[in-house]
């Protein structure tokens, strides 16, 4: 092993270790920082100039989108700040050079409230419908998924990691462990939710014990994200929507709605987990449209006889 990865190996290592990042976050770092290496080779890592920083982000910039750049600097940035803790660099060469681009803001894609009931009587219609118990147990689960997506806005990622005991129905909490393994206490606070996923309990409730997770698939295995996605692309087909529904938008729709009925913006970031309100206040430009309905409707101007 040369220097060079040996390097990014200790890294990495201690990012797992000490600073205990997810698998997803180390995998996105691991990417990013072999892209780094493979750029510079055979060049010393600790001897990075400025230069080659800034030729290295001009580089990405022809390849990539904003989003993607702004996030591979950040990989690279956090690797010489390591190097800097461990006095394995005299001086950082980050601080000499400045990063500034403008990162388009992306609204996030919401599902109309009117699509997302069309979509839960599917999957309903296709429970009352099933022709075999397996066809019926397979989609009571599946609105299980759909409906605690839903009530709670977690991320699917949490979704398919719920365990067993992290889901209380009889206190009405799910106990949701997000990015960084934050963990974070969601309320479920309507009556048809916490029926429906007692149902899904008492009728799974041995491939759950067995599993130990909450939501289990055909094979009384854990419930990948691909099958979550896959069952989505499957009801929205059923139910006729001209629209690519995907299972981060039920999180979107369910934050939009509550800012809409005026909830406070703070609220909504502790329910979704989010660490910065920065985060969470890209979806005050999606309530753009309920700005227009009160200026249309309750403004003065419209009564003026003039």
């Amino acid at each position: 092993m040369d220097d060079l990865q040996k390097y990014v190996k200790n890294y990495l290592k201690h990012c797992q270790e000490q600073k205990r990042l997810d698998e997803k976050t180390l995998r996105a770092y691991r990417i990013d920082l072999t892209q780094f290496c493979e750029y510079i080779q055979p060049a010393n890592i600790l001897e990075t100039t400025p230069e080659v920083l800034e030729n290295f982000i001009a580089d990405l910039h022809q390849k990539y989108k904003p989003k993607t750049v702004k996030r591979k600097i950040a990989s690279l940035k956090a690797l010489f700040h390591y190097f800097e803790y461990k006095d394995l660099v005299i001086q950082n060469p980050f601080t000499k050079i400045q990063i500034k681009f403008r990162e388009p803001v992306l609204l996030p894609k919401t599902i109309p409230l009117y699509s997302v009931e069309v979509f839960l009587s599917t999957i309903y219609k296709q429970t009352s419908n099933a022709k075999t118990a397996y066809q019926r147990k397979n989609a009571l689960r599946d609105a299980a998924v759909i409906e605690l997506l839903f009530a709670t806005g977690m991320r699917i990622s949490e979704l398919c990691s719920l365990k067993a005991d992290n889901v209380n129905l009889h206190d009405r909490t799910v106990l949701i462990y997000g990015k960084g393994s934050k963990e974070r206490k969601v309320q479920i606070g309507n009556d048809d939710v916490i029926s429906l996923l007692k149902r899904y309990k008492s009728n799974f409730e041995k491939e759950i014990q067995n599993c130990k997770y909450f939501y289990v698939n055909q094979q009384g295995r854990k419930l990948s994200e691909q099958s979550v996605r896959r069952m989505i692309n499957k009801y929205t087909s059923l139910a006729a929507i001209d629209l690519h529904i995907t299972p981060h938008m039920f999180r979107h729709t369910f934050a939009t709605s509550l800012l809409e009925a005026d909830v406070d913006i703070r609220y909504i970031q502790e329910i979704l987990g989010h660490s910065s309100i920065t985060v969470t206040e890209i979806y005050t430009h999606v309530t753009m449209s309920k700005q227009r309905d009160i200026l249309t409707t309750k403004h003065p101007r419209k009564n003026f006889q003039i």
